[in-house]
């Protein structure tokens, strides 16, 4: 059965740093990604990196600041989150995917999400 557990996350300030770590089991995937999602909005996609990670994608909003990484010996990622502005506040979810995509109907494993806030 394939479960992914986050951690990290939090209440932080504008300009703060935050890391995110996401640890798959069950089985490896082609891609495992964050995405998020804000009161009253849809889940979007944030950052993707390939099992090799040799292909790693991230969403215009977090170009720059935000860097996705894994280990694969403990089949996780993770996400350093820098200059963390109100706007990134959001319930953040890791998930994995059979291909190389950053659509949210691409993935089919999630896990239940932790809680990043940013004040101004």
């Amino acid at each position: 059965q394939v479960q992914l557990v986050e951690s990290g996350g939090g209440l932080v300030q504008a300009g703060d740093s935050l890391g995110l770590s996401c640890a798959a089991s069950g089985r490896t995937f082609a891609a495992m990604g964050w995405f998020r999602q804000a009161p009253g909005k849809e889940r979007e996609f944030v950052s993707a990196i390939s099992w090799s990670a040799r292909w790693i994608r991230y969403a215009d909003s977090v170009k720059g600041r935000f860097t996705i990484s894994r280990d694969n010996a403990q089949n996780t990622i993770n996400l350093q989150m820098n200059s963390l502005k109100p706007e990134d506040t959001a319930v953040y979810y890791c998930a994995a995917a059979a291909t190389l995509t950053t659509n949210v109907v691409g993935y089919g494993s999630w896990g239940q999400g932790t809680q990043v806030t940013v004040s101004s």
